[in-house]
């Protein structure tokens, strides 16, 4: 008789102390997950919840999570508080104060050049929203419908250029207005036209100073579009043909 052979049955045994540190990787590996969640965001506040939170769990070693910020090398921005901006009102109205004072000067110094000259007639003064104005009415420079300064009245056109040196230079931009009568006139096909070339040729003859930086200067015509009085008379008219020397505050 055939032997019969005995088959030996051995159980086997599964080493499973592999998955302690399985689990603890995996466990690290959701933790690490929640914290680049948490940097993601800009809340740093909750970020500190989390980590504070998550501290507590995992003991042991150095880890990310004893981080206090997700970017530490980077300053957050701090608001205005309440007393900084209110600092910085009182500067700017300080500084605005400042500059009105300096334009007060300067329109004294102007005054008086007109009262020296018995110009009040002529030439005026005026405080505003955007600087100090100087109104020139335009029959003391131009002869009527021309925009060429005329050669006797050069010498005044100097003597106000002295006025308009300043160190440093203020910006100053020169305006020609007109009344509302039609021009009849070959050379001119607007009132708006005359009043353009008026503010440039008298523009070009203050610079004709080289004491003046030219860059701090511009001109423009508004025409008959800028009215200071009614044109139903002589006399509003007459104020409405005029140059204006703007003299603007330092920025």
């Amino acid at each position: 008789m055939a032997r019969r052979k005995k088959h030996k049955h051995e159980d086997e045994h599964i080493d499973e102390s592999w998955l302690v540190p399985y689990a603890d990787l995996l466990t690290l590996v959701l933790a690490l997950f929640i914290v680049l969640f948490a940097a993601s965001s800009v809340d740093a506040q909750k970020f500190q919840k989390l980590a504070s939170a998550f501290s507590s769990t995992f003991t042991g070693g150095t880890g990310v999570l004893e981080y206090p910020s997700p970017t530490p090398n980077i300053e957050m921005e701090q608001p205005t508080l309440p007393n900084e901006k209110k600092s910085m009102e009182v500067s700017e109205e300080a500084q605005k104060q400042l500059e009105q004072k300096n334009l007060k000067e300067i329109q004294q110094k102007v005054n008086t050049y007109i009262t020296d000259k018995s110009l009040e007639n002529k030439l005026k003064t005026t405080m505003t929203d955007e600087g100090l104005l100087i109104t020139i009415l335009d029959d003391i420079f131009f002869d009527s419908g021309s925009a060429d300064v005329r050669n006797k009245d050069k010498n005044l056109a100097k003597e106000i250029s002295e006025l308009l040196v300043m160190n440093p230079p203020r910006n100053i931009t020169i305006s020609g207005h007109t009344d509302n009568v039609p021009i009849s006139n070959s050379k001119y096909d607007s009132n708006w036209h005359l009043s353009v070339i008026r503010a440039v040729n008298f523009m070009k003859t203050l610079l004709e100073n080289e004491k003046l930086d030219p860059r701090a200067f511009s001109a423009k015509g508004l025409g008959e579009y800028s009215p200071v009085a009614s044109n139903d008379s002589n006399e509003g008219r007459q104020k409405n043909r005029r140059v204006e020397v703007l003299i603007l505050p330092y920025e």
